[in-house]
Order: structure tokens, then C-alpha cells, then sequence
């Protein structure tokens, strides 16, 4: 009796442990990895059409650039009429209305079509970070709650399994159990910040700067640069609380770097923590001002007011103590080293400094900034842990500029979407791509960079999406989700913003959506099934062209 006691423990043990293995083992048609607005983008698009998909995201927040990095939409000027896709617009649509139902709106505020809630000058929609959550969640939920989307928060891959010219399954680490689970998928979509999957599935991917040589890019250097690349930041929030005391502890590089010179090509008109900057456009120097109170004026931009995310004119009296600012301003761009194409721990040590840097800004703001009325330091400047849900104030994700990108079958260069470019060429609109799979507008926009370049801030005209800039050159089954498709270090500057990611995940979606039901492979259907794919995506609310 006592044996078969034992046997029977023994066999119970060992079914779990097979349930355990076998829970361990996930099935879907899509797997997507990076649950930013390229990753929903691209979840939304492929099971709107049948498709059971996976979702897998670093944080606890979906949402990228919009929440886990907390950075308002950066758009073009004719946002709220056209160019951008249904879905983007069904989002932001979503941003007022929960506004309108969730918060106390003055009645002027309430009837304004085009709200702002926080009026900043970047965009015509600044908000806050957890009302861009809850809108991306509540899109997906019906989704979610059929089980054709299953999203994996706070999972990280790992690995992939790849056999030739396609990937089989991709293993990814539960951030919080360190449990690994096998994602087995027809098709592998990367939507992570970085471009993490490319690597790990061996598909042939370019980094930082190419030269002129390869790409006869006006902007381009000479010789290949990979290890150059653009800023990231870790943005925070902030509020002000005059007449009391906020200040933080100060930072341990706090000295370093408040006497901080950036050694910039053109140079840097004096210390980064000042309110002296390059122009981004001129490379002269730039004065702006920082008044929380909103009551002086100074030189130029107030940068309080320029990614405010809460204005509290727009809210009944009483609802908010104070406006809300985001900080992602030049003063917070970190340079000094890059988060791709080094090892964890390098990486690891850049972020940890670039959380420092942004921590000296706001203890340099508390106590030595210059204010308008000749004094110094605002000391009620309040940091908003609450609003970017971490313990320390800094989005829990650095705002990544510059990803890995695939070597693609297209590649979009300087001289198919730059102003200048184009006009030297007898054009006055961008490339018209036949296989277009979306559009996009912004200006060629790369912040300083870990080689010492400053701003390249060039003009760039309406471009589109082409479909091929999306096809890895060899690898069938893996697909570009966000900024990692084929642009090169200067055209990310302009195909990298919000609405443009978007566009960019859900053609990919689409894309492989089409294949999974057609048993095509995505060059397959650039070359023979193109006008029948492009029908489907216009059919979805995607714009393959600009208005004349």
C-alpha cells in the first residue's frame, strides 16, 4: 500500500509536469513580439481577419512611444482630416471620447470636436499616458476576449528556432517568473523597440549610419558608421506645486552632468542643462524659457507648455491642482552609448546614465534653472510617478528612436522623400511607390547622435509606405512591424513617429493575415496578388496615396 502510495504521487507528479511542458508550448498563426503601437497595429489588423495571434510585450503597458515611453503623438498638420489609417483614427477618436465620458470637462471644453486635453504645441492631441492604455486595451479587448489575441505582458525573447529561410517558433522569458514559453507560428511579426528579433532569427539587418557609397544620400557620410546612433530619452512628467518643496534627492552624477558639454558636429552652443540649445533646423543657437506658472514670457518656446499633457483650464475647478508637463526635451537626450549592437551589460549601464540624465535635468530645474523673474530653481516643480506608473518617475521604457532595420528588398532612401532631394530631381512630391501599403508625413527628424553628430533636420514631403520595405531579403516568414523596416538611418528621421508605426504594423498584419489564409509568402503577393492585397488593406481604411 505504502508503495503504490508512492507510485501514485509519483504519477501525479510527473502529469503535471507534462501539463506544465505542454502549457509551456504555444500555437497561434501570428506571433508578434513588442506590444508597441506598431505590435496592437499589427494584432488589431491580423484578427480582424481571422487570425489567432499572440502578442508579446516587454512592459506591463501595450503602447510604446504613447505609454510605457510616454511620449504624446507626434503627427502632421492634416491629422484630423486625412492620411492616417481608419484604425489610428478609431484611436483617437477613442482618446476624446474617454475624456468625455471619464473626466469633468468644462462645457467648452466638452464640445470641442478637436479637443486637446493638455494643449501642447507638439501635437494636436497631447494626453496622458494611462488614457492612451486604456483606449489601445479596450480596442483589443474584444479580441482578448474571444482568445483570437492572447497577450503575454512582461515576456521578453529569448531565442528562435529557425530552420533555412523561416522561423519556426521564438521562446520568450516571462520577466517576472523567468518561466519560458515556445511560440510556435506560421508567420513572426517584429514590433520590439529595437528590432530584438532580427538578430535572434539570424535576418540580415543593418544598424546606424550608411554611407553615401551605398545609399548616394545626400546627408550620408562618407563611410559606413553602424555604431552611430540617435538619442534615446527617458521621458517623466511633472507638475507645479507653488510654495512647496518637491525637490528630489540629488542624483549621483548630478555634477557630471550639470557641467555636461556635448562635444557636437556642428557644436553645441554651451552646457546641455541650460536653456540654450542647437536649432534643430539652423544648428544656431536657440533660447528658449520654463515658466510653470504660465505668466511670463521669455525668449521663444516655453517648454512647460510644450508637451503639456494636461491643461487644467480644459477640466472643472478643482480637478487638477496644476497643469501637467511631459519632459522630452533636448536637455534629456542621452548620447553616450547605444542600447543595440552592444552587450546587455553596456546597455544596461547607458540606460541606468540615461535615467540619471534625466533625474539631473529635474534636480537642475528644482534648484539652479534660471526663472524669469532673475531668480533660480523652481523647488515646486513636483515629479508624477503616478502618471508614468513607475516606483522612480521615468517612463518605465526609454523613447527609442533608432532601431535595428531589415535588410529589405526596397529600401527607402534621403532622395525619394527629402525636399531638397527631390526638387534637385525636377520633383515637387515624394517617390510614388506602386506596391504602397500606406502613407506617412514628418519631417526628416534624427536628434543628436552616440558619434557626435547634432540635429539633421531636413524637409521631407507626403511619402508612402512602400511594400517591398517591408520584406526581409531572405527570411519568408518574418516581418517588420515598426521602425525596423527598410529606411535608412535618415529616413527613419521620418517614418519612425506615431501614426507612421502604426500604418507600418498594421500592413504587416495585414500582410500576414493574407498569407496565413492564401498560403502565399509575402514576395508572393508583391509580385503576383498586389492589387487584390492593396484592395483588402483600402477595404480596412488604410490611405495608399495622398490626395492630390
Amino acid at each position: 500500500m505504502h508503495t503504490r502510495r508512492h507510485f501514485l504521487a509519483a504519477s501525479a507528479s510527473f502529469l503535471a509536469s507534462a501539463k506544465l511542458f505542454a502549457a509551456d508550448e504555444l500555437k497561434c498563426d501570428v506571433a508578434i513580439i513588442g506590444g508597441g503601437l506598431g505590435g496592437v497595429a499589427a494584432a488589431l489588423a491580423a484578427a480582424r481577419h481571422g487570425c489567432r495571434v499572440i502578442l508579446t510585450e516587454e512592459t506591463d503597458w501595450i503602447g510604446g512611444q504613447l505609454t510605457s515611453q510616454a511620449v504624446p503623438p507626434d503627427e502632421h498638420p492634416w491629422v484630423e482630416t486625412h492620411g492616417v489609417t481608419r484604425s489610428y483614427r478609431q484611436f483617437r477618436e477613442g482618446v476624446r471620447a474617454y475624456y468625455r465620458d471619464h473626466y469633468p470637462l468644462t462645457d467648452k471644453a466638452r464640445a470641442n470636436k478637436q479637443l486637446n486635453p493638455g494643449d501642447g504645441n507638439v501635437s494636436r492631441l497631447c494626453h496622458e499616458p494611462r488614457v492612451a492604455l486604456a483606449v489601445l486595451e479596450a480596442m483589443l479587448a474584444p479580441h482578448v476576449s474571444s482568445g483570437r489575441i492572447e497577450i503575454l505582458r512582461e515576456h521578453v525573447a529569448m531565442k528562435a528556432d529557425v530552420h533555412g529561410d523561416g522561423v519556426k517558433a521564438v521562446t520568450v522569458r516571462d520577466l517576472r517568473s523567468s518561466r519560458e514559453r515556445v511560440i510556435q507560428a506560421s508567420y513572426c511579426l517584429d514590433a520590439t523597440e529595437l528590432g530584438d528579433l532580427l538578430p535572434l532569427t539570424g535576418t540580415e539587418f543593418v544598424t546606424g549610419f550608411e554611407s553615401a557609397k551605398e545609399t548616394n544620400e545626400p546627408h550620408a557620410p562618407a563611410e559606413t558608421q553602424p555604431a552611430n546612433h540617435q538619442a534615446f530619452t527617458y521621458c517623466f512628467a511633472v507638475d507645479y506645486m507653488p510654495g512647496e518643496d518637491h525637490n528630489i534627492d540629488k542624483p549621483a552624477e548630478y555634477e557630471f552632468w550639470r557641467d555636461y558639454i556635448p562635444k557636437m558636429t556642428p557644436p553645441w552652443p554651451g552646457k546641455l542643462l541650460s536653456l540654450s540649445m542647437s536649432d534643430p533646423v539652423t544648428l544656431k543657437e536657440r533660447k528658449v524659457y520654463f515658466d510653470p506658472t504660465l505668466t511670463a514670457t521669455g525668449p521663444g518656446l516655453n517648454l512647460f507648455a510644450y508637451r503639456r499633457i494636461a491643461n487644467r483650464k480644459n477640466f472643472t475647478e478643482g480637478t487638477y491642482p496644476s497643469d501637467i508637463s511631459l519632459v522630452n526635451w533636448p536637455q534629456n537626450d542621452y548620447w553616450l552609448g547605444n542600447l543595440a549592437g552592444v552587450l546587455p551589460a553596456e546597455a544596461e549601464k547607458h540606460k541606468a546614465r540615461g535615467k540619471q540624465l534625466s533625474l539631473s535635468l529635474l534636480y537642475w530645474m528644482q534648484t539652479e534653472a534660471p526663472r524669469p523673474d532673475g531668480g533660480t530653481g523652481w523647488m515646486g516643480l513636483r515629479l508624477r510617478k503616478d502618471i508614468v506608473g513607475t516606483d522612480d518617475g521615468l517612463a518605465k521604457y526609454p523613447y527609442i528612436r533608432e532601431s535595428r532595420r531589415i535588410k529589405a528588398e526596397f529600401t527607402v532612401c534621403e532622395q525619394h522623400v527629402a525636399a531638397d532631394a527631390r526638387k534637385k530631381s525636377g520633383e515637387t512630391k515624394a517617390a510614388t511607390f506602386a506596391d504602397s501599403v500606406g502613407i506617412g508625413s514628418y519631417r526628416i527628424d534624427l536628434h543628436p547622435s552616440t558619434a557626435g553628430d547634432n540635429y539633421i533636420d531636413v524637409a521631407s514631403l507626403p511619402f508612402q509606405i512602400p511594400l517591398g520595405g517591408l520584406l526581409p531579403v531572405r527570411v519568408n516568414n518574418l516581418l517588420p512591424a515598426c521602425k525596423n523596416l527598410g529606411t535608412t538611418h535618415i529616413t527613419n528621421g521620418c517614418y519612425r513617429l506615431h501614426p507612421v508605426e502604426w500604418n507600418i504594423g498594421e500592413a504587416a498584419g495585414a500582410l500576414a493575415a493574407w498569407c496565413v489564409k492564401n498560403g502565399k509568402q509575402p514576395r508572393e503577393v508583391r509580385k503576383l496578388q498586389l492589387d487584390a492585397f492593396q484592395s483588402l488593406l483600402r477595404k480596412d481604411g488604410v490611405e495608399l496615396g495622398w490626395r492630390a
